[in-house]
């Protein structure tokens, strides 16, 4: 499959997926009147990434050079349902290190289309959290994911499109923390990574929601 065809075929299921993202923040919004419209619950961690290199380069330094990064993770549900229930599972990363870059990940399946599509999940089940739409990386998309190892440590995976995940770091989470960041990556994406314009378009509307709900001012979005 060449990188096009790899693109467009991405786009339109992630194009779905985003919409239907966008519009559950919408109503989480409406219907809850609290500070987070989606995640309403979660602990906030401070972690660290520590990067083993790769030898099958994206052209991504982060993805593709060893090194270690401070971490501010929350690990959250989507929906807020009653404990043990199937839910949309959540992990955010802050990287400071990182000109402040923020990445979410959500539960979703792991194949090659299936991780274009979120899934609820127990939280004490096996399951990947993704970006669920690609970034655009200097040789086509890519998709970050994580996958939960033990209570308090993650393998964090990269694929380039629909192709095989390669891990390619691993997160560990120290000690909890009473904070309560508020994350944006379309504002604040990885080094070396950028935001298709279609995701921009798709995801930008839910941020903004959820930014008024928390009270916070428009500020101009980062772009790398």
């Amino acid at each position: 499959m060449n990188g096009r065809v790899m693109e467009s075929a991405t786009g339109v299921a992630a194009s779905a997926a985003g919409q239907l993202l966008g519009a559950a923040t919408r109503l989480g919004s409406a219907l809850r009147r609290a500070p987070k419209p989606l995640h309403p619950r979660g602990s906030v961690w401070q972690g660290e990434v520590v990067r083993v290199g790769t030898l099958l380069p994206t052209g991504v330094p982060w993805l593709d050079e060893p090194g270690r990064d401070s971490a501010l993770v929350r690990v959250s549900a989507a929906i807020g349902l009653p404990h043990g229930w199937p839910d949309l599972q959540g992990v955010a990363i802050r990287l400071p290190d990182q000109q402040g870059a923020d990445l979410l990940l959500g539960s979703t399946g792991a194949g090659r289309l299936s991780r274009f599509l979120l899934r609820p999940v127990r939280p004490s089940s096996r399951h990947l959290t993704s970006t669920l739409m690609p970034y655009r990386g200097p040789a086509g998309p890519i998709l970050l994911a994580a996958v939960q190892t033990q209570p308090e440590e993650y393998v964090l995976l990269r694929a380039e499109g629909t192709g095989e995940w390669i891990g390619f770091a691993h997160l560990r989470l120290l000690h909890e923390i009473d904070e309560e960041p508020s994350y944006d990556p379309i504002r604040r994406p990885l080094p070396g990574l950028r935001n298709y314009s279609w995701v921009t378009r798709l995801r930008a509307p839910a941020y903004r929601v959820a930014r008024r709900a928390r009270g916070e001012a428009e500020t101009p979005r980062v772009t790398r």
